[in-house]
């Protein structure tokens, strides 16, 4: 115990300060020069400051979305990994994502004005989605177990995955041109966030995922030696892995409803976090919460300045940094 706690204190620090570090400057960066003094001067009317539009209308929104985001699909890569133990498990594995898109292209291609609690159609299309994955696989993972059969719930997860993904491209055949713009767009990656109320809206979701969280790291360690030992070691099994897939799913769809599907921050973050603080999931999914957010931050200023004034969805800017160490990594086990 004294060794845990010794390597908390030793690295969530940093991990703190990395993601504090980028969520302060990113708003800063921008291919438009921003005054922050200027920004900050409570003299100048806000409809008259352009330096104050572009920091908390255009960039402020979207950094806080980069943070939480990153944040809920890096930590929901740690507990999908521990749950099916499967280190190359991602939050995109069990399906979830791909219902969540399939929601949103709905939602794009036909045009649906619904809107409830701040969500506006795509988000709120998305996140319904998302959670009718999440009941057809579970059902799925029931059907022939008392408990929750992991084997099972990956199976169930990968085709309907596939299942959904062929859905999608069915969609995507009735939109238009412009429609079809915007699907693809959305299923790289989009934080082209520009108001508070998504975040606002996804925020209970996402914190009653992490407190969810803050009770799993002991029970994935000992999931991680099998069933029979959890079992044996007085851990309630069925409990721990229904929590671990509801709140790992949750975390999942209310991500991608504000930002779409972008890959690669459930697999590649936990790993990295791993390469500096070993496996133990006390330390790993703190840090990994923390490094999340900076990570994806980060690569959302890329997005935004590489090409600028062109931008890049961040789903590109993931893929291009985590496939490389995708690759290392599975040369590495071999």
């Amino acid at each position: 115990m004294t060794s845990i706690r010794g390597r908390l204190w030793r690295t969530l620090p940093l991990f703190a300060a990395a993601a504090l570090v980028a969520c302060a400057v990113a708003p800063l960066v921008g291919s438009t020069h921003l005054d922050l003094l200027k920004a900050l001067d409570p003299s100048i009317p806000f409809a008259r400051n352009t330096d104050a539009q572009i920091l908390f209308v255009a960039r402020l929104p979207r950094t806080l979305a980069a943070a939480l985001v990153g944040s809920a699909l890096a930590t929901a890569g740690v507990v999908f990994q521990g749950l099916l133990r499967n280190p190359l498990a991602t939050p995109f594995t069990l399906g979830v994502s791909a219902g969540a898109s399939l929601g949103a292209m709905l939602a794009i291609t036909f045009g649906w004005t619904l809107a409830f609690a701040g969500l506006s159609p795509v988000p709120l299309a998305s996140f319904v989605g998302s959670l009718g994955a999440v009941g057809i696989v579970y059902a799925l993972a029931q059907a022939r177990h008392r408990g929750l059969s992991t084997s099972v719930l990956l199976l169930a997860g990968v085709t309907m995955n596939a299942f959904f993904s062929a859905l999608i491209l069915f969609v995507q055949y009735f939109a238009n041109f412009a429609e079809g713009y915007r699907t693809i767009r959305w299923l790289m990656g989009d934080l082209d966030v520009s108001s508070y109320e998504p975040l606002l809206a996804a925020l209970p979701l996402l914190l009653a995922a992490f407190v969810a969280f803050a009770w799993l790291p002991r029970q994935l360690n000992v999931l991680s030696l099998g069933s029979e030992s959890a079992e044996a070691r007085g851990i309630d099994v069925d409990r721990a892995q229904r929590l671990a897939f509801f709140s790992a799913s949750l975390a999942t769809g209310a991500a991608v409803s504000v930002a779409g599907p972008i890959g690669f921050i459930g697999i590649v973050v936990p790993h990295m976090v791993r390469l500096v603080v070993g496996a133990d999931h006390r330390v790993v999914l703190p840090a990994s919460a923390f490094f999340g957010a900076a990570f994806l931050v980060a690569c959302d200023v890329v997005a935004r300045t590489a090409l600028a004034p062109i931008e890049l969805p961040v789903g590109v800017v993931t893929a291009v940094t985590g496939g490389p160490f995708f690759l290392w990594l599975l040369v590495r086990r071999r």
